[in-house]
């Protein structure tokens, strides 16, 4: 990822892609979900979460494109996940702890889509570190710099 992360057209396009994975995947306006992540080389892949009868195995919307991206060996730069609520829209869900911390291996810098304050449709982008002010790894010296900052 570039100093100044990937640009505006290259997020909006993530988030475009999660959309039409939603709509294409699940027709109609029932609650569904998906996730996209925008990788390093500007690829961007999506994933979503399998319905099955044993909740103890359902998995998140975003391992299926993290998966991806290490198959790849590609580095996530943003990542995105949505659930389409049929009263509301698109709501944002931010990257839940186990999330942030699949994504942390790539660094602080890494963009995380988190809803806003006022409005859970609304989108707004933040780094990694603002999400995860005070790692755990930062009590190890020498583990990662990146997250020093």
């Amino acid at each position: 990822m570039a100093d100044q992360g990937p640009d505006r057209a290259a997020l909006e396009g993530t988030v475009a892609a999660c959309r039409e994975l939603i709509e294409r995947r699940f027709p109609g306006d029932d609650h569904q979900g998906a996730a996209a992540v925008l990788l390093g080389d500007g690829t961007v892949l999506t994933g979503t979460s399998p319905d099955v009868v044993n909740p103890s195995t359902v998995v998140c919307h975003e391992l299926e494109p993290y998966c991806a991206a290490y198959r790849l060996d590609q580095r996530i730069v943003a990542s995105v996940c949505l659930h389409r609520d049929p009263d509301r829209g698109f709501v944002v869900l931010s990257p839940c702890g186990i999330c942030r911390e699949r994504l942390a291996g790539y660094g602080p810098d890494v963009l995380a889509a988190v809803a806003d304050a006022v409005d859970p449709t609304v989108l707004r982008w933040l780094p990694l570190r603002d999400l995860l002010p005070h790692y755990w790894l930062t009590a190890f010296p020498g583990e990662t710099e990146a997250w020093r900052a």
